[in-house]
């Protein structure tokens, strides 16, 4: 299974926070053999600025998305400003992580986040429509995107 994952730095600076990604998933002993950078796609026309590099990952299936959903979950907490991570799954699912109350967790709070990120990269959906969001206060929620 593919994943990509972009960082959104919010007016700051955003490839900088991708390397600062990238290297900390290389890092972790269970993802860096899946960790691979991808340039991304033109920015839109009209499209103010360019977009972050995109973080790939080829994981098995069963592969280590509890490790990823750690790793995402941790690096974010130990970031300055608000930060966003978007997870995107093969099937165009979509895992929104973010770092606004992320840093406020406890250890057990953190812990069930990154469960909670894990079990949404585990299910594929059929319809590309749909998001799995963690949210500021920790939650992790199905919502549909208009389209």
């Amino acid at each position: 299974m593919r994943v990509t994952l972009a960082v959104d730095a919010r007016n700051a600076d955003v490839a900088g926070a991708s390397e600062d990604l990238y290297q900390w998933l290389r890092q972790d002993p269970d993802l860096h053999a899946f960790v691979r950078r991808e340039a991304p796609a033109a920015p839109p026309e009209g499209a103010m600025g360019a977009l972050g590099e995109l973080i790939a990952l080829l994981l098995a299936p069963g592969g280590p998305t509890a490790a990823l959903g750690a790793a995402v979950v941790v690096w974010l907490q130990n970031r300055r400003g608000n930060q966003t991570v978007t997870i995107t799954l093969p099937d165009g699912t979509q895992v929104v992580v973010s770092s606004e109350k992320v840093r406020g967790l406890s250890a057990e709070g953190t812990s069930e986040l990154a469960e909670r990120v894990a079990a949404a990269l585990r299910q594929e959906r059929s319809a590309p429509a749909t998001r799995d969001t963690a949210e500021d206060d920790g939650r992790v929620g199905t919502s549909r995107e208009a389209g």
